[in-house]
């Protein structure tokens, strides 16, 4: 059951909270239906941090790290579980991440957490990625995760 949840102070700012939650949705609707030019949109700036250490940063390294890898993993979609406003604004997603590598007859699923990072029109520049839940330290961009 997937739930969303907004820190005290931002809910004084509700319209501020829900238009950057409902640009995550978008993003992650947009990415399983692979409507770049949708997702793009979500995006001042478009950047993804990676759990392994990789950083793909401007338009063109996004779109082909979208392309390249539905092109290994077709079906791959993403499932929300939660929704978080943090205290700076961010959005913080727990989702699960499903798929099944081409030629593979076994799927994959992985639950992991992103944090979206935005400016002040509300457009995400920044996504990252991690195996485990961010402290709020991380969220807030201002820690690294351990």
């Amino acid at each position: 059951m997937a739930f969303v949840t907004a820190a005290p102070e931002l809910l004084a700012s509700a319209d501020r909270a829900v238009r950057r939650a409902l640009v995550t949705l978008e993003h992650m609707n947009s990415e399983n239906t692979h409507e770049w030019d949708r997702t793009m949109a979500t995006f001042s700036h478009p950047r993804y941090e990676l759990p392994d250490g990789r950083i793909v940063d401007g338009l063109n390294a996004v779109l082909a790290y979208w392309v390249e890898g539905r092109a290994a993993i077709p079906d791959q979609r993403n499932e929300l579980i939660s929704l978080e406003i943090a205290e700076g604004g961010q959005v913080l997603l727990h989702f699960f991440l499903r798929g099944t590598p081409h030629g593979s007859a076994d799927g994959f699923e992985l639950k992991l957490w992103a944090v979206f990072d935005f400016d002040e029109d509300d457009l995400m520049t920044n996504e990252r990625v991690y195996v485990d839940r961010p402290d709020r330290a991380v969220i807030a961009g201002v820690g690294s995760p351990s």
